[in-house]
């Protein structure tokens, strides 16, 4: 099983069989920082970290070269750079990242119309219907890899497969830079090896369920009794793995698919503890995910927040509204209410705010709208950034120097148009 620092990795032969096949799942390789390397050629070979700057943010990602040191998503940079000292932190304009994947995205509906979008660098495309005009699902891969590299300066994996299941776990395999073709026939002999924790959906929690019965590897559950898998995961979750461990996944690949979830989340560069900052900083955030939300025509029916205080200690909160929204400012009341009830004894190193069960925000507008004045001002706000850029036009409590270390948003999507 291929690692995230890329070491292990299995790649297919040019001849490799297809048959059975249709579902391709397309990875760009270490795509925050391959995007630095394309803008910076110097720091080619190097180890990078994607996050804030000065130690205080947190690794948004990391090249392979930082990777083999042990440099993780999600790590605070601080901890990342004692890992690997030589790493160079870079943070490049997130606009890069947007314009970069919607090249990438057409490039891959050039293929077929039957793209799924998973995030800003990943998605699922199916070619079943596209080999008259293309060629098999090999050659397709095989195409596509060299025109992404050729068009864009990147790299990508890919995995081939019957399914999407199978197909996600062949991409990761053959990372970087590869591509791996999982014949139907040969499903279950690719999975039989793999380690539970390869399994799509397997967290920590069921992996150490699983492995403290002495089951390790996918051939394990095929040797377990169904009743038993139900006893040690639960009734829902027994059957799922029971099927993805037997290559059996019926999922399609869906053009329309939409986000769970919008959210955004700022370490700071010192720790704060004075609570009208925070409170400042929160409804900075709350904005960001109320313009997402009404970019994508989502509004959201609950509210959660995190907070990390500066031992690293993180809690979240949330609450369910009487509507939905995707007003900032309804959004950042939610939060603020949310942070003042949380009982604060340190300084606080980061807060995030996410807007969660989502739904297509509402066509028409109820006769007694509480909002109403605030969507006009926000919907002007919007007219404004799309014209002049973010930041143009904002609140007057907003402005000021920037106290966080340029952290992205969470789970954030591609944008293109199609």
């Amino acid at each position: 099983m291929g690692r995230g620092d890329g070491t292990g990795r299995i790649v297919s032969r040019a001849d490799a069989d297809d048959t059975g096949t249709g579902i391709l799942h397309v990875d760009m390789d270490a795509f925050f920082a391959s995007v630095a390397v394309l803008d910076d050629p110097s720091l080619a070979g190097k180890p990078l970290i994607i996050g804030g700057s000065e130690g205080r943010g947190v690794v948004s990602s990391a090249s392979y070269e930082a990777r083999r040191y042990g440099v993780k998503s999600a790590m605070p940079v601080a901890i990342a750079l004692r890992l690997c000292p030589t790493a160079i932190v870079v943070n490049p304009p997130y606009h890069r990242y947007t314009e970069m994947s919607r090249q990438v995205m057409a490039l891959f509906h050039d293929v077929t119309p039957l793209v799924e979008p998973l995030s800003i660098d990943e998605a699922f495309l199916d070619v079943r219907g596209a080999r008259r005009l293309w060629g098999s699902p090999g050659t397709i891969a095989r195409e596509l890899r060299a025109r992404v590299r050729a068009e864009t300066g990147l790299t990508c994996s890919i995995g081939v497969a019957a399914t999407k299941h199978v197909a996600k776990m062949a991409s990761t395999i053959s990372k970087p830079d590869g591509l791996l073709v999982v014949a139907a026939a040969d499903t279950e002999a690719f999975l039989r090896p793999r380690s539970v924790r390869a399994l799509w959906g397997v967290g920590p929690k069921a992996a150490e369920a699983l492995e403290s019965r002495g089951i390790r590897l996918v051939s394990d559950i095929l040797d377990t009794p169904r009743h038993a898998l139900d006893q040690v995961l639960g009734g829902a979750m027994g059957e799922r793995i029971w099927h993805l461990s037997r290559g059996i996944d019926a999922r399609e690949v869906h053009t329309g698919r939409s986000e769970k979830s919008v959210g955004h989340e700022e370490t700071f560069h010192t720790d704060i503890s004075d609570t009208a900052t925070l409170h400042v900083e929160l409804r900075r955030l709350a904005d960001r995910v109320g313009a997402r939300l009404r970019a994508q025509q989502y509004e959201a029916s609950t509210i959660s927040i995190k907070v990390r205080f500066s031992d690293f200690t993180t809690l979240s909160r949330s609450r369910t509204l009487t509507e939905p929204t995707s007003v900032g400012q309804r959004i950042g009341d939610a939060a603020i209410e949310l942070f003042d009830s949380v009982d604060r004894r340190q300084a606080v190193r980061l807060v995030g705010v996410r807007g969660e069960k989502l739904k297509p925000a509402a066509m028409a507008a109820t006769l007694w709208d509480d909002d109403a004045e605030w969507r006009r001002v926000e919907g002007a706000l919007d007219g404004a950034t799309a014209r002049f850029g973010r930041g143009a036009v904002t609140r007057g409590s907003l402005l000021g120097p920037s106290r966080g270390g340029g952290a992205l948003p969470t789970n954030p999507r591609p944008s293109y148009d199609h």
